[in-house]
């Protein structure tokens, strides 16, 4: 279903007539009112009425994670602290949270997204969503709550944890549509099935999974275990929250960019060069709606690509491919570069294991040494010794062929790994880089 007919199947000129204009009224505003980009304007020679078309964009420097950190908390904002109604900050794993805040019209800017989102799955006003990702300063929870409210749908605000009382909730409430982070719709899975309750006798019919990446075997074990269909969400604070990106229900073929509200942008992340449709590249957005926290050329970190193609559910906004995995959570490993989510893809072709593992790295001398923590499912867990070498050594085989990088493979109890109610931890990295 689409929410808005108008802007999200918009012809391509009519909308890139939109964003320039968008865009020179953001750049005008933040060189106005924004020290820290009137300064990066300025050294980098750039005037906002140098904007003429989209290409110029290029020429305008880039924002990253550690401007908004030395600018903390409230040093990017474009409006006075009065015109502030919402502040959310990120989960930095290191140092001090990045800082957003949201005007009244963002706050409606984002329940709109987020009903966008929630349609493009497939969600209608008649449906009951339980919303379990976390209420708080992360994005996640509020950010379905109101976009499910403006849907016109009922939202169940159970957030996080109390993974048994969610159960019990599902399946007495009856939702249809359930919203969390992929590893904890696997948890959730887990508890159902230690309960006696099975995902076919309740009402999912889809499920809106993001925060993390996650890969295309990790959909299927996720849409077999919990019976319905899952469809990916993108977003990060930084731009806004969830509802920068989505999959439709139709295609499940690449998320689409809600181009009137972000002008994305895939670049060399070595050189900043920007990069045509179709190569891989790091994210870069660009936002041109928001008042309190816009943020301009935006390094996400994020390695996907772009596909303008038109889609099958006739959206025209370009879609943007899963995310494969962060500049900053690769790992590179003697040299070969390694995203969790690729070791995922390896894992989840072999029968016998389980979608949880861990990534562990060390240095032993001058050697980088990975560590693969797989769980094996109770039955392959029961076999003889000799079985689970032989697994042992088909992971490893597999990893060193697809990746080129060899890695000991540690097979672990069922529920050895620890769960996590938010984002997985996927990497332990004891080196002292």
């Amino acid at each position: 279903m689409i929410h808005d007919i108008e802007f999200e199947t918009m012809p391509r000129e009519a909308l890139e007539a939109i964003q320039l204009r968008r865009l020179q009224a953001t750049l005008q505003r933040v060189y106005a009112t924004v020290p820290f980009y009137r300064k990066r304007f300025d050294e980098a020679g750039f005037k906002p009425a140098d904007m003429k078309s989209l290409d110029d964009l290029r020429r305008v420097p880039f924002t990253t994670k550690q401007d908004l950190r030395d600018n903390y908390p409230f040093g990017l904002f474009a409006v006075p602290m009065d015109n502030v109604v919402r502040i959310h900050a990120s989960s930095g794993t290191t140092g001090k949270p990045t800082v957003v805040g949201y005007t009244a019209r963002d706050v409606n800017t984002w329940a709109e997204l987020m009903a966008r989102s929630l349609a493009a799955a497939g969600a209608t006003r008649g449906d009951i969503i339980h919303n379990a990702y976390g209420y708080g300063l992360f994005t996640g929870g509020l950010g379905v709550h109101y976009g499910a409210e403006r849907l016109g749908a009922s939202v169940i605000p159970i957030s996080g944890g109390n993974t048994k009382r969610q159960i019990m909730i599902m399946k007495d409430f009856g939702a249809t549509i359930l919203t969390c982070t992929p590893s904890y719709a696997l948890h959730l899975a887990e508890v159902a099935e230690e309960m006696g309750v099975d995902f076919k006798d309740l009402k999912f019919k889809a499920g809106i999974f993001g925060a993390e990446p996650w890969s295309e075997k990790m959909r299927h074990e996720i849409e077999k275990k919990l019976n319905l269909d899952a469809v990916d969400i993108y977003g990060l604070s930084e731009v806004i929250g969830p509802g920068v990106a989505v999959e439709c229900l139709e295609a499940k073929a690449g998320l689409h960019i809600f181009e009137d509200h972000f002008i994305p942008e895939i670049i060399n992340p070595e050189t900043g060069e920007v990069l045509p449709y179709g190569e891989t590249g790091e994210l870069v957005f660009t936002s041109i709606t928001k008042e309190a926290f816009p943020v301009i050329r935006y390094r996400t970190r994020d390695i996907t690509s772009l596909n303008p193609e038109p889609c099958i559910c006739g959206r025209t906004h370009v879609r943007m491919n899963r995310v494969s995995g962060r500049t900053d959570d690769m790992l590179i490993i003697r040299g070969v570069n390694v995203f969790p989510s690729q070791i995922e893809s390896v894992l989840m072709e072999i029968d016998g294991v389980e979608p949880h593992y861990q990534l562990v790295v060390d240095r032993e001398g001058t050697l980088d040494m990975l560590t693969v923590m797989v769980e094996v499912g109770e039955k392959a867990f029961t076999d003889e010794i000799k079985g689970l070498q032989h697994l042992e050594k088909l992971i490893a085989k597999n990893i060193k062929e697809y990746l080129g990088v060899s890695a000991k493979v540690k097979l672990v109890e069922p529920k050895s790994i620890a769960r996590s109610e938010g984002k997985a931890v996927r990497v332990i990295d004891n080196r002292k880089l």
